[in-house]
């Protein structure tokens, strides 16, 4: 076989196009556009240089060459940027660039730190689309919550219509192989991370993943005395077995206060940069290899305008009616009693009649009834049964879990209300006063003398007066209150106002207009889909309504009916509205009684919270809102600690004492490890990127595809709304699920007509895959076209990265037009796209060789010069970048001629 020389142009049937490195002899190794391989020297065959056709007087089809370059030029836009998804939705900048970010070498780390609302979930798929298009990723596993398994499902299939496998445990046995039947995986990180049944080993033993997406990558958390979670040593064990090649966790609170954990969680990413050992002011530096955060108010639209406005936040005040004032006072000194009771108790009976006791100040924070329910509840088992005690401990070791040890909770933080609610029912047999029995029997008999509730009636006021026509959203912390605030909205606005979201799918208790009480069952998909439709106007949720789900379509206003201890948990709420799709300011109305401590305790917090925010804008160069990543270093405790201590502190000492209790919430320490934080990581800045995000979309990929088609001898059939109806080339109808023909098929990501997500094409896409893939490997790569549609030559290029070490970049089209002699333009590849997207070339312009040779290589050396010193604009982090000819178009004679 004849040797070949370094840098010979060589195709392989499987890996396309390529350039020699060194001839080994009975191998070769060839650097390919993914990656460099070692292939047998029978199956590659040589391709003449672009120097070599020039000297032959080799000219080639205009549109052929055309349709390569458009083909090479739109892998290279969305190799990088993922503009062409095939999302049903409007892509961002701010999402486009997280994707350049993260695809800009292979293999990748990084952790996304986003605020909420910013679109993880299609910054994903974004990411995900050329990787799977490519080939480079092949093996998907995503691990996130349990209650978000089936969302990441949904949206992933729905938006970018990639179909990942639910992880079922009846699925993974021994004789299963339920890894290496399914290449692309989503697990709940709360099963997965439990090593049942060898389950670990399976997956261990299992073909290693291309790419590991953990989502709410705090979870894998590690701290220096109790040591790491599962889920950490579960990943740490994947990845030290070499079982993940590139790993993207997604979290909105990476540092939950400890420099340890947060450390940890980098090391697990980037071992080579992060360590605890070493002090973490050395390591800061490394941020902006590692990490990405964007925040809500800081992204903008093309044009430069920012998407998000911040929420107006408004609050309605209401006063206890005069039994309401009476039972909460009744209460208030029931509690008192309780908890000098309490003191006198055994340590473990102590500490549960403390929870209780807190449950019960809880819950008549929310409402009347949640508390009557709860004690009527709880009046029951003491009378019925007064059995001993069962598993009490264990249900208040998961309460103090949930929200003190975030690290591994899965469970929806709806469960926290439901564990508060039967608190009181499971410890029917621990006594909270003397007399416990009768004590509670008062607190029941003037709690239902109350008919109505002020906070209810004063929720509906604002209905009929301030946001009279509007969807409103409703959250409460309780489902008692939750069936209260349902049954007047019935009362007033009619059975078919409204909708609700829990964690059991169940309301009961629930007041209808005919004066009947019913329960009422709705998923939560059910549930949003009926109030982002319009369908009903008012949604009630809970706290399971404040993650995983979106509520934006149809409305821009929200009313906290209670105030949860957790301001973590507003801003979940809030985050709700405050997303991608929101064209709203969002108001927010919050309903609070002056008289109540937990009132008093909130206005103190607001206060603090401003004080806060001030601060960090006299720190940071450019303000914005940090409140999301301080709430995540406060552990839960201090604010639970902060409203139960209140209770027993006099109004008037009120202030004095919580500026002492709350010294060290949002102190020094903590603005300054935020802005350290953020003033090191990766994050979107239009100002500095707005001339490298693409100005192209689906509409784009249209000119491409249509030529690809009019090659292969197909004729195209203009449908409804431009849709496009054709038969499928034959040399297309390899591989699985490629229909012979295409029926109203479209490039509008807009289009929401019947079976529109089925008709959408872009990358991803089988059909369109094929297209770029056949069209690749088109030798045509020199033409020329009549001056009267191409009046300027144009060299189009191939920039590389020579080093391969560590990280393999995606090689980047770019193009160099010929102004004159002394006159050259740069044009990226969205640029250049767009450019050839509009020359009327047909397929019966033919070749023309007018031009001499060595005048065309003579505008090669120029143009390959100009590039050379102008790379820098293209910001492509190219440590030896390497320029080659890719294709040359130079104008000819006239059709006229």
């Amino acid at each position: 076989m004849n040797q070949f020389e370094k840098d010979d142009i060589v195709r392989h049937s499987k890996l396309g196009t390529g350039n020699v490195i060194t001839d080994m002899g009975a191998t070769v190794i060839v650097r390919f556009v993914q990656n460099i391989e070692e292939c047998a020297k029978e199956d590659l065959k040589l391709c003449p240089s672009l120097t070599q056709r020039l000297e032959r007087d080799e000219w080639d089809i205009p549109l052929e060459v055309i349709n390569r370059v458009q083909a090479e030029a739109i892998c290279s836009i969305n190799d990088m940027w993922g503009v062409f998804a095939r999302s049903q939705i409007q892509l961002f900048p701010h999402q486009l660039w997280v994707c350049r970010q993260v695809n800009k070498e292979w293999p990748m780390h990084w952790l996304v730190a986003d605020d909420v609302g910013l679109g993880k979930t299609i910054e994903a798929g974004l990411i995900l689309t050329p990787l799977i298009a490519s080939g480079k990723v092949k093996r998907l596993l995503i691990m996130c919550p349990a209650s978000l398994v089936s969302q990441w499902q949904i949206r992933l299939k729905e938006m970018f219509d990639i179909r990942a496998a639910n992880y079922v445990t009846a699925a993974d046995t021994k004789n299963s192989s339920f890894w290496e039947t399914h290449n692309q995986v989503i697990a709940s990180l709360h099963t997965l991370k439990l090593d049942k049944n060898d389950r670990h080993q399976r997956l261990l033993e299992s073909e290693p993943w291309d790419l590991l997406i953990v989502d709410e990558g705090h979870h894998l958390n590690a701290d220096e005395h109790q040591g790491l979670t599962l889920g950490y040593q579960l990943v740490r064990q994947l990845r030290e077995n070499n079982c993940i090649q590139s790993m993207i966790f997604f979290t909105g609170t990476p540092h939950r206060g400890k420099d340890y954990g947060f450390v940890s969680l980098l090391q697990l990413l980037r071992p080579d940069l992060f360590d605890n050992n070493r002090p973490i002011s050395e390591q800061l530096n490394s941020l902006k290899e590692v990490m990405i955060r964007n925040n809500k108010y800081n992204v903008t639209y093309l044009d430069g305008k920012r998407i998000f406005q911040e929420p107006v936040v408004n609050s309605e005040t209401y006063f206890y009616s005069e039994y309401e004032q009476r039972f909460y006072d009744m209460l208030s000194e029931f509690i008192v009693e309780g908890r000098a009771y309490a003191s006198n108790l055994s340590e473990t009976m102590s500490n549960a009649a403390m929870l209780v006791l807190i449950s019960m100040q809880k819950l008549a924070s929310s409402s009347v009834a949640a508390i009557r329910r709860a004690i009527r509840g709880r009046l029951e088992r003491i009378r019925e049964s007064r059995e001993k005690l069962q598993n009490y401990q264990k249900k208040m070791r998961s309460y103090q879990d949930l929200e003190e040890n975030e690290l591994d909770n899965e469970v929806a933080q709806d469960k926290m209300a439901q564990i508060e609610e039967e608190i009181m029912l499971i410890t029917s047999q621990l006594h909270l006063v003397v007399n416990e029995e009768s004590a509670l029997q008062e607190l029941l008999e003037a709690s239902e003398i109350i008919s109505e509730e002020t906070k209810i009636n004063r929720a509906l006021e604002v209905l009929k007066n301030q946001f009279k026509d509007r969807s409103v959203l409703f959250f409460t912390e309780y489902k008692a209150t939750q069936s209260l605030l349902m049954s007047a909205l019935i009362k007033q606005f009619g059975d078919d106002c409204v909708t609700f979201i829990n964690g059991d799918r169940r309301a009961d208790e629930v007041i209808c207009s005919d004066g009947d009480m019913v329960s009422l069952t709705k998923s939560k998909k059910e549930a949003a889909e009926d109030f982002n439709s319009g369908k009903v106007r008012f949604l009630v949720a809970t706290e399971a309504g404040g993650e995983g789900i979106d509520l934006q379509e149809n409305c821009y206003t929200l009313v906290h009916v209670d105030m949860p201890w957790n301001p973590m948990r507003m801003h979940q709420r809030v985050g709700r509205l405050v997303r991608i799709g929101q064209n709203r300011q969002v108001e927010v109305l919050i309903l609070r009684n002056p008289d109540t401590v937990e009132t008093r305790i909130w206005d103190k917090l607001n206060d603090k919270i401003d004080r806060i925010n001030s601060a960090f804008r006299e720190v940071m160069p450019e303000p914005e809102d940090m409140f999301q990543l301080v709430l995540g270093m406060t552990s839960p405790s201090f604010f639970r600690d902060i409203f139960v201590e209140a209770n027993q502190t006099e109004p008037e000492d009120i202030s004095n004492w919580f500026d002492q209790k709350a010294a060290t919430f949002g102190g020094k320490d903590v603005l300054e490890t935020v802005r350290d934080l953020i003033g090191n990581v990766n994050k979107f800045d239009f100002k500095k990127v707005s001339d490298q995000i693409p100005r192209a979309d689906l509409p784009d990929l249209r000119p491409f595809f249509e030529s690809a088609l009019s090659l292969n001898g197909r004729r195209i059939t203009a449908g409804e709304e431009g849709s496009l109806t054709f038969k499928t080339p034959d040399v297309w109808k390899t591989g699985p699920a490629i229909r012979p023909r295409y029926t109203n098929m479209t490039f509008d990501r807009s289009d929401r007509s019947q079976d529109a997500r089925n008709r959408l094409l872009g990358v991803g896409h089988k059909i369109v895959d094929k297209a770029l893939e056949q069209t690749k490997t088109i030798d045509s790569a020199f033409a020329t076209i009549p001056e009267n549609i191409l009046s300027k030559a144009i060299i189009i290029f191939r920039v590389i990265d020579r080093v391969t070490e560590g990280a393999f970049k995606p090689d980047v089209i770019v193009a160099v037009k010929i102004q004159s002699e002394d006159n050259f333009e740069m044009m990226r590849d969205w640029e250049l796209l767009k450019y050839l997207n509009k020359l009327p070339v047909r397929k019966d312009v033919m070749r023309d060789k007018s031009r001499k040779p060595e005048d065309v290589q003579e505008e090669i050396n120029r143009a390959n010069s100009f590039l050379s010193k102008n790379l820098k604009k293209l910001d492509l982090d190219f440590r030896v970048p390497d320029i080659e000819v890719l294709s040359i178009l130079w104008p000819g004679k006239s059709d006229m001629e």
